[in-house]
């Protein structure tokens, strides 16, 4: 049985981990080695056909996992030069996402693991974006203050230790990618609605004046929603006016008023915590403003900024099996219980 065969499980260094992710509409497989080296990174996605829709389609994304899923880890290993053989473990991300989406990928992961006779890890998608840094920068090491931005968490966290966690602040409502995707429907702008907003936001001015927060509230919290009605509430005015609607202005003001209050709590956090390190995770990060923003200030401030590559901002399973290989070496290994979450913690 494998909780037999999971008591002889044994920790070695620079171990070979095959990770699986299928939290939202990307299916994706990777080989990581000692949690720094991307031997491969494959990923499959049915983004085009949740465009129709506005937005992800739970039943269409797993239907497309299922069909997805053992193509996608094929490659991953034929990619690495390995063989199954030489997999010390797999990974796995169990939660937060689309429910039916995450069965998908961590029932392929328990079977895989169970052949294989290796550890099965469970990995939390949120710790995935934070460790993504550490794909980036091989010699990073904590503590040092992380910005989360992604389409489900907004946070500014301190990095005590590999598992130890502070976190500063989140947000109260909408998290930033979320707010983008609402904010790109107002737009008339398609799915994925954070890409085609900073597309649109080239063309146009930051000339239009929206609040950043809600008004007196302070520390490192945020909130969106306020943001977003702003937005909706102005191209309303102006419909109702029969005035035509400068879009490219309100995109490039709400994209200044999302992200610069990111960039200055993360160096907020810095500062008051004496750090020296900034890092960035989650699909937002990929938005070349705030990279840009993030970089200048950082510069500013005499902080050294670690800024992924963009692949590995939005869904992959290179982060997983970083992360992965952080539970390893603490032999937190799963059972064959192990169960999808469509949420989970962000500590």
């Amino acid at each position: 049985m494998y909780s037999d065969l999971k008591k002889s499980f044994t920790v070695k260094e620079n171990a070979v981990i095959l990770a699986i992710e299928s939290s939202c509409d990307e299916t994706c497989a990777a080989v990581i080695k000692g949690g720094r080296d991307i031997l491969s990174s494959k990923i499959m996605s049915s983004a085009t056909e949740h465009i129709r829709f506005g937005g992800v389609v739970p039943e269409i994304a797993s239907r497309a996992h299922t069909s997805a899923v053992s193509l996608v880890v094929k490659e991953a290993i034929e990619a690495s030069g390995l063989t199954l053989k030489d997999i010390d473990a797999v990974a796995v991300t169990y939660g937060a996402g689309l429910l039916g989406a995450l069965l998908v990928g961590v029932s392929y992961a328990k079977t895989l693991a169970y052949s294989l006779g290796v550890p099965l890890i469970a990995v939390s998608h949120i710790r995935g974006h934070l460790a993504a840094a550490y794909l980036s920068d091989k010699n990073l090491k904590p503590p040092f203050v992380s910005l989360l931005a992604s389409g489900g968490h907004t946070a500014v966290i301190v990095v005590k230790d590999y598992d130890k966690f502070k976190i500063l602040g989140s947000t109260l409502d909408d998290a930033v990618g979320e707010a983008f995707d609402k904010v790109a429907r107002v737009l008339g702008l398609n799915y994925p609605g954070g890409p085609n907003v900073e597309r649109l936001a080239r063309e146009g001015q930051n000339n239009i004046k929206l609040p950043k927060m809600l008004k007196g509230e302070g520390g490192y919290n945020f909130s969106y929603s306020g943001l977003k009605t702003a937005v909706i509430n102005y191209a309303h005015g102006k419909e109702q006016k029969g005035e035509v609607l400068p879009r490219a202005d309100l995109a490039a003001s709400f994209q200044s008023a999302a992200l610069d209050i990111l960039v200055e709590k993360a160096i907020q956090a810095a500062k008051e915590y004496n750090l020296k390190t900034v890092t960035v995770g989650g699909g937002v990060a990929a938005n070349g403003y705030l990279r840009e923003k993030l970089a200048k200030e950082c510069e500013k401030n005499g902080l050294k900024l670690v800024l992924p590559e963009k692949v590995l901002c939005t869904d992959n399973a290179a982060m997983i099996g970083a992360e992965g290989y952080i539970r390893y070496l603490k032999g937190e290994f799963a059972d064959l219980s192990l169960n999808a979450s469509a949420r989970v913690d962000l500590g």
